[in-house]
């Protein structure tokens, strides 16, 4: 064993050690210890801080140690070193066993630390670089009214009409809102559902649409043109023979430059058939030698054409279908304006809803008022009974309990008219918001259109008849119905086999030059020959008849797509029968909600007289009884219940108000009900739907092109496909006319209308203090033509209708509405 093949082992405490391996041999290693070659065992196998992978490597390295281990005897320590292991074997070694399984990160000469970029975590809430200011009207909104004191300062309560209340909602609602019934909360349709709210642009998209709209289903048979042109260079080895005279028939490169000049226009007929005209030139120059000349021009014009026989054939299934349709997928011209009349009547409907909309919230903040009034005039008549009775019962001439009670009735009145006041509030932010005004600007909108009291009658089969034909969802349904029965034609077309015309016509030309304004040779195989002279001598033709069948065996996915159609216009005839019944129920309930309202207005009305009556006499008898007291009352004793007669008394009064005042709001909102019901709640509020202006150049062309179809020749024995699909507008209606146009496209209308209610400029601070309540005074509803005239007495104030008159000669609207 030499020196350079020894393994030393060193230190005091046989804690370290070092190895030096050989390379060429396998050597004899002297231990001082056994400890030391447990120690060395331990280091072979990786020890227990490395990967079984490391242990592996080191276990090979080591390995011829450990077979020499085996072999020799234990011996004392001594210092059998001759020279100290290389350095670099022990930095490998710790290196190795200090590393592990941890993975590492790498290392960059340039790196300087700023890790500003890196981002810890892949998801988080982030918000978009949207330059759009927010709403003014939301931006600027003042600070709502409540019923604190400090915030009831109104800068100005402003009287509206029905008329401004609709104009103002038309003019501001580009996103249709609508409460939905909702009476409690605030607004959250279109936060809950901003996909589905109404747009005054959901008609120009569905018009639009790329994909299904008219426009998209009309380029289908717009015209196509298709052009290529691109050059080619070949230089291709050849394994050719080329000595002797071989090499002059086979060249061993290839050399080849080929232009290609290719244009074609593309026509699809109505009738489904396709018509083409395509011109190609292309320029060839090779090495061949058997060619004439090098380099020579071919030009080549086709005239080729189309045209289904059996299935795709005709105007009326490309139409409806499209050209190239199939089963299942119809996207013609004629179902796309059934999309955008869809589209229309879901337009209507959105406009009538917020039209009702407003109606509804403009009665029910008329109620707002009348039923504060109603209760502020009860907590009134409660403070001057307590403050009467508190001082009959500082003297002695009024019981504690009688005191209590007229305390407690004053507390109730005063917690219903904060109520009340809460609802006031409530209810003109929910008319400003379906106005699409801020909730508040320091001006508080008070109703001025009073609701009618004159009873107003219908005749059902009028009524129903005008549901019936002017309903928009019924609309909506048969326009469904319609598209369905067009799909079932597409579908029965499809059962046809495909059999196809072919008609083809193409002359060609061949020259060394393209042109030539001389003329050239008329020999194409000469050198200096025209190819376009050539292709026009009209020398060379090719022509091409036939016929194209292909069909399928069985026809399955036709005759699925037939049943298919079948059971979906079933389904929607099934579907308008149900809608006409639901909206026969509709209309019945609507009459039945005016009529019983009607009766309930007369009935509250008279209650409404007997309960100011009774509190009055109550009131009396109450004085009558405190006047006859001549000393202090002991409890238990004197006219017991009479100021709870008084109390009552006064609580029914106040409850007649509110209920008069109720029915009527809801007779009025009857009203509008039956016009929603029957279709005719827009022509009911003189509201026209029509087309947005179009560009001057628009209605030039459009003049230009009537003015050509005029001047045609009628041919009276022509037929339409398919057959009418659309009865056109209803001339009898309101809004069924287009509006005039100026020649600059501005639309012309009607100027009559009241002008809207705008908002604040700017924001109006809130200031401090108010009264009890911003109320209007109370008014008795003034007598119209057919009103609830009530008899008067000859002490000045409304005498009540007995009970035989009740409901004999009421007097009638001349016509119906």
């Amino acid at each position: 064993m030499t020196s350079e093949s020894r393994c030393w082992l060193s230190g005091e405490n046989r804690q370290s050690l070092s190895i030096a391996l050989p390379i060429a041999n396998v050597p004899t290693i002297p231990v001082a210890a056994a400890a030391d070659a447990q120690l060395l065992a331990r280091l072979a196998l990786g020890g227990t801080n490395t990967c079984c992978q490391q242990r592996r490597s080191m276990q090979v390295f080591v390995q011829p140690v450990l077979m020499e281990l085996r072999h020799l005897p234990l011996a004392k320590e001594t210092n059998m070193c001759r020279r100290p292991p290389p350095l670099g074997i022990l930095v490998l070694l710790l290196a190795i066993g200090g590393s592990g399984c941890r993975p590492q990160q790498p290392f960059y000469l340039f790196e300087d630390g700023d890790l500003s970029h890196y981002k810890g975590m892949a998801t988080e809430i982030e918000y978009p670089d949207l330059r759009q200011p927010p709403n003014p009207e939301a931006a600027g909104a003042a600070e709502p009214f409540t019923i604190d004191p400090a915030k009831r300062e109104v800068k100005e309560i402003q009287n509206i009409t029905l008329e401004e209340a609709i104009h103002t909602a038309l003019k501001n609602n580009k996103v249709m809102r609508t409460i939905g019934g909702q009476v409690l909360g605030p607004p959250e349709f279109i936060t809950r559902n901003p996909e589905v709210a109404p747009t005054i642009w959901d008609v120009a998209l569905a018009e639009s649409n790329p994909r299904v709209g008219v426009e998209a289903a009309l380029a289908a048979f717009d015209a196509q043109f298709h052009s290529i042109v691109k050059w080619e260079k070949f230089r291709e080895p050849r394994n050719f023979d080329t000595s002797g005279f071989r090499g002059q028939f086979f060249p061993a490169v290839r050399h080849d430059d080929i232009g290609t000049f290719q244009n074609e226009l593309r026509k699809v007929t109505a009738a489904g058939g396709v018509f083409s005209i395509a011109h190609d030139f292309l320029y060839s120059e090779s090495n061949s030698p058997t060619r004439a000349y090098n380099s020579d021009w071919t030009t080549m014009l086709r005239i080729q054409a189309r045209q289904p026989l059996l299935r795709g054939a005709g105007v009326e299934f490309n139409r409806i279908a499209g050209p190239g349709a199939v089963p299942g997928v119809n996207n013609g011209v004629v179902l796309a304006r059934i999309n955008t009349d869809i589209a229309l009547a879901e337009f209507e409907k959105a406009v009538r809803n917020l039209v009702a909309d407003v109606e509804i919230a403009y009665w029910e903040l008329y109620y707002a008022y009348r039923a504060l009034d109603a209760v502020k005039s009860g907590r009134d008549s409660g403070l001057r009974t307590w403050q009467q009775v508190h001082e009959k019962y500082k003297v002695g001439m009024s019981p504690v309990h009688e005191e209590a009670q007229a305390r407690q009735q004053y507390f109730q009145f005063k917690t219903a008219m904060e109520r009340a006041l809460t609802n006031l509030f409530q209810a003109e932010s929910r008319l400003r918001y379906l106005m699409g005004l801020a909730p508040s600007d320091g001006r508080l909108f008070r109703p001025e259109t009073e609701p009618t009291t004159a009873p107003i009658k219908f005749a059902w089969s009028e009524v129903l008849a005008e549901a019936l034909a002017y309903s928009p969802e019924l609309r909506e349904h048969r326009w469904t119905v319609k598209r369905r029965e067009l799909e079932l034609i597409a579908a029965k077309n499809h059962l046809l086999p495909q059999l196809d015309f072919l008609a083809m016509y193409q002359w060609h030309g061949l020259g060394n030059r393209l042109a030539d304004a001389d003329g050239g040779s008329g020999d194409f195989r000469s050198i200096g020959s025209n190819a376009y002279q050539n292709l026009t001598g009209g020398g060379f033709g090719n022509w091409m008849l036939g016929l194209e069948l292909n069909m399928p065996i069985g026809f399955r996915r036709e005759m699925a797509g037939v049943r298919n159609a079948q059971l979906a216009l079933a389904r929607e005839r099934a579907r308008l029968h149900e809608a006409e019944l639901e909206v026969s129920h509709q209309l019945a309930y609507a009459l039945r909600e005016l009529d019983s309202n009607l009766v309930l207005t007369q009935t509250n009305f008279n209650r409404r007289i007997a309960a100011a009556d009774e509190a009055e006499s109550a009131w009396q008898r109450y004085l009558v009884g405190l006047s006859a007291r001549t000393g202090p009352m002991a409890p238990g004793k004197g006219q017991e219940g009479t100021l709870a007669d008084v109390l009552d008394a006064q609580r029914r009064q106040a409850e007649a108000d509110a209920d008069y005042y109720r029915t009527l709001v809801d007779y009025n909102k009857a009203i509008m009900q039956v016009h929603h019901r029957k279709g005719t709640l827009l022509e009911y509020n003189g509201i026209q739907l029509a087309e947005g202006p179009w560009p001057a150049k628009a209605y030039f062309d459009a003049v230009r092109r009537a003015r050509s179809r005029d001047a045609s020749i009628y041919l009276d024995y022509g037929f339409t496909r398919p057959r009418v699909v659309s009865q056109g507008p209803d001339a009898g209606r309101l809004g069924s006319g287009p509006l005039l146009m100026e020649q600059g496209g501005q639309v012309l209308g009607p100027d009559d209308r009241a002008e809207p209610v705008e908002p604040a400029a700017e924001p109006v601070p809130t200031p401090p203090g108010v009264p009890d309540a911003p109320t209007p005074e109370p008014q008795q509803p003034e007598a119209q033509s057919g009103a609830l005239q009530q008899p008067v007495s000859s002490s000045g104030r409304s005498a009540p209708v007995p009970p035989q008159a009740i409901g004999v000669g009421r007097p009638q609207l001349a016509g119906n509405s």
